[in-house]
């Protein structure tokens, strides 16, 4: 990565912008300190909203942060197909007490005003998903000093990323929790992502830019593994969900390590994208059914979810999480990057002694 992108944060670590209430500025503010690079997730929030977290961090650290914002969709999906499905979710939102969401309550997300803010107010990172922006808005940013990522999800969309003129890719395997950061929605594909390690080998050949590696990272040494690999640093999620700073409902918390939670699955349910959570009743009783629909069907759950999450029901929540989510660690955020940190200092330093000894182990 180029220097002048790594010199904002001392060790190779990104908290993972987590929309949805997780990436509070109090958890950015302490993977800042710690010497990380902190994110915070635009994603549902109005632009006023994004302005006042902003301020918010900026009082709480002097350090560089990153913001992310999602892409517009485009109209893809098939209104019967969503009154279907909102006809399937009735019993639903009747043991909820709770009224469907309207699914027409808007498609960019209030992507012009958002990037306003970020204009007016530049931060130092600004990372986009679901998408690459156009090359005039990666220019304007550039303008006013920000560095720009976006991410891909296959070799094909890190190029696109790199045409835009962004200064760096992330890698997001399908190992991620939460949404896939496809830039276009293909039904056809769901199931067929690529591993981690396998996107960034990919990558790395495809584009000259600095690559940032996502999904599934939950200790030092697969850091190392990343790095390794040919990325310049890793993004973690499902890692800093578990955090004391996060801002995840205590439900999600503890529904990472809970045996009654032993797997995650990509579905549609919730959102209408790509999404992997934890299994539970309502992914395993809906997702089958749900069309490709985004952002109609997360406005038309996100009542049910909350009306879970206000009565203890973690089996009616989107419980995102990634495939490395039993190997969460429930510590402050700045000593989850120290201790994180460490066991990369560790990695590195067998892979560079040559730790591997006769019988196959590692020493």
């Amino acid at each position: 990565m180029s220097s002048a992108l790594t010199d904002l944060f001392p060790h190779p670590i990104v908290q993972a912008p987590m929309a949805g209430g997780v990436s509070v500025p109090q958890l950015a503010a302490a993977v800042c300190e710690a010497g990380g690079l902190g994110f915070l997730a635009a994603g549902y929030k109005t632009a006023d909203g994004v302005y006042q977290e902003i301020k918010q961090l900026r009082s709480l650290t002097s350090r560089p942060f990153g913001v992310n914002v999602f892409m517009p969709q485009p109209e893809y999906a098939d209104p019967a197909a969503v009154d279907v499905y909102a006809h399937q979710l009735a019993g639903e939102a009747t043991w909820y007490e709770a009224e469907l969401g309207d699914p027409d309550s808007g498609r960019d997300d209030g992507y012009e005003t958002k990037l306003a803010v970020l204009r007016d107010n530049p931060v130092p990172v600004v990372s986009f998903h679901f998408g690459v922006p156009s090359r005039e808005v990666i220019d304007s940013l550039h303008r006013v000093g920000t560095f720009v990522l976006a991410a891909a999800t296959t070799p094909d969309e890190a190029r696109a990323v790199e045409r835009a003129g962004a200064d760096a890719v992330i890698a997001q395997g399908v190992e991620a929790g939460g949404h896939q950061g496809t830039h276009r929605d293909i039904p056809e594909l769901d199931g067929s992502g690529i591993g981690l390690l396998s996107l960034v080998a990919q990558i790395r050949e495809s584009v000259s830019i600095p690559i940032v590696a996502a999904g599934g990272i939950m200790r030092g040494g697969q850091i190392a593994a990343v790095l390794a690999a040919g990325a310049s640093a890793a993004q973690l999620g499902t890692a800093f969900l578990a955090t004391h700073e996060s801002g995840a409902n205590a439900l999600h918390k503890q529904a990472l390590t809970n045996p009654l939670f032993v797997r995650t699955e990509l579905t549609r349910a919730f959102s209408g994208r790509p999404a992997r959570g934890l299994v539970n009743r309502f992914l395993r009783e809906h997702g089958p059914y749900a069309p490709p629909a985004y952002p109609e069907i997360h406005h038309l759950t996100s009542p049910l979810r909350k009306a879970a999450a206000k009565a203890g029901d973690a089996q009616g929540m989107a419980l995102w999480a990634g495939q490395g989510h039993r190997m969460a660690r429930e510590l402050p955020a700045g000593q989850l990057v120290e201790v994180l940190a460490g066991e990369l200092a560790t990695a590195r330093a067998v892979l560079s002694g040559g730790g591997i000894q006769g019988g196959g182990g590692v020493r």
